[in-house]
């Protein structure tokens, strides 16, 4: 399908219960429903459907939404379903795409025929995946910041960016502060957050609360431990910016607190796949089967997450990995997955198989990923804000991640649980190797900045608008 590798996974939190935006509507004159991320509807009535391009429609969304510029790259139109999502190119006509969906099901998903015959897309307007977080903390738009907290915090819920504990209270703190107003002392919080923990809390760590609330009945009001930790968090969220004055902040100031408190998630404004891998040997066992994963993509590299534990296995930049695919013409789909490690102490070069039907799509946004940051790396000097030119040299300090420095945070790759194949330079199993990749198993590999690659240009490049 043209053009359909620019990103496409699993769906998340904004899966729209089967509801068609497009794929039901007439051929000439159709009322289109976009669904946004707080799963409100723009209705958009539009003529000569077929024909209409995604670019198009979302011109006239902004238009209703009365959104700025900078929404243009901030946002993209995404066609998704409980089976799968794609986000489109803005040459794409979700029309034509949403009557091929069959179609694109049986080539990048397992699903049974029956599910097949009966699954429509919706159309949603989305963060656009390829939009850098450095440009997002740059805006200032409120109903921009809030459609992207609100999709973020739909990702955060549902556990689709696992996150630690302590950070789930702080994100759930803010959703706190937007939906309740400030923290005021003496009022009746507790019971306001046991009612909606839901909705401030992901579901596995509301499940763990709900058990602590039945063993704590006839206690009054004391809250549970989740419950204590967010509503602790609460009290502490900022209320005055700047100020010596007791006015409330603007929710656009929460908005922006809840995306930069998500920018210390690796994985955040990935676009996400599902998957297959290996489970590791235990003791004198055999492997037994495979595990269900999430593969996140994101400007900033590969993450591959457990799909039922909710937390990293392997988080790779791009400038640390290899990677090619399989196709199913030659066996079964797999993505292959490259990078340094050791066993037993001695350095070795690990391969890791992916098992997906869509891995020809998430080795092609690879490839586009890596393009697109090698073409933004010359521009970057030129955008500082004072105007002045800056200094190639003296890159800006790397953000500091605390969570990412925790002993066991859900964002630290857990290699122990992978079954990796280790090899040598020939690409024969365990004996000696070198740790440092100056050639590699694959020919898709990255150079930037200081990292240990050299620089090969792909052989194919997938076409992109």
């Amino acid at each position: 399908m043209d053009g359909t590798e620019s990103s496409a996974g699993q769906p998340g939190p904004s899966e729209r219960s089967h509801r068609s935006s497009v794929s039901s509507m007439g051929a000439r004159a159709a009322d289109v429903l976009v669904y946004l991320a707080d799963d409100s509807v723009v209705p958009l009535a539009v003529e000569n459907l077929p024909s209409f391009s995604a670019h198009e429609l979302h011109r006239a969304i902004r238009e209703v939404l009365q959104l700025p510029d900078i929404a243009l790259d901030a946002f993209a139109l995404w066609l998704v379903s409980p089976l799968l999502e794609v986000q489109l190119k803005p040459k794409h006509q979700p029309y034509k795409l949403g009557r091929q969906w069959p179609e694109l099901l049986l080539r990048f998903t397992d699903a049974p025929d029956d599910d097949v015959a009966t699954d429509e897309p919706s159309l949603q307007f989305r963060r656009n995946v390829f939009f850098p977080k450095r440009r997002e903390l740059q805006i200032r738009d409120e109903e921009v910041l809030r459609l992207l907290y609100e999709e973020a915090k739909g990702n955060v819920l549902a556990a689709r960016y696992p996150c630690d504990v302590e950070d789930c209270e702080a994100l759930g703190a803010l959703v706190c502060r937007v939906q309740l107003g400030p923290y005021r002392p003496g009022q009746p919080t507790a019971c306001t957050l046991r009612e909606k923990l839901g909705s401030f809390l992901p579901a596995h760590l509301c499940k763990r609360g709900h058990g602590l609330f039945a063993a704590l009945r006839g206690r009054g009001t004391k809250a549970g431990t989740g419950e204590q930790g967010l509503l602790d968090a609460y009290r502490k969220v900022k209320e005055v910016v700047g100020s010596d004055s007791e006015c409330e902040a603007p929710l656009g100031t929460h908005y922006h607190a809840y995306l930069l408190k998500c920018h210390e998630l690796p994985f955040y404004g990935s676009a996400f796949f599902h998957g297959e891998v290996d489970k590791p040997a235990q003791g004198f066992l055999p492997r037994g089967g495979r595990k269900p994963v999430t593969v996140a993509i994101s400007l900033e590299g590969v993450h591959v997450m457990d799909s039922r534990e909710k937390h990293v296995l392997l988080g790779l930049r791009f400038q640390e990995l290899s990677w090619d695919h399989t196709s199913p013409e030659e066996e079964e789909s797999v993505l292959w997955l490259e990078f340094d490690g050791n066993n037993e102490g001695t350095p070795v070069n690990k391969l890791l198989k992916i098992y997906s039907k869509q891995a020809e799509l998430m080795s092609s946004l690879i490839e586009y990923c890596i393009e697109l940051n090698q073409a933004m790396e010359p521009a970057a000097p030129a955008e500082s804000a004072s105007g002045s030119p800056s200094i190639p040299s003296s890159p800006p300090p790397p953000t500091q991640r605390p969570q990412l420095r925790r002993q066991g945070s859900v964002v630290c790759s857990r290699i122990q649980h992978l079954s990796t194949i280790d090899y040598v330079e020939e690409g024969e199993q365990i004996k000696r190797v070198k740790p440092k990749r100056t050639t590699s198993f694959f020919s898709r590999q990255l150079s930037m900045g200081q990292g240990s690659y050299t620089v090969v240009q792909p052989a194919e490049s997938p076409e992109q608008s």
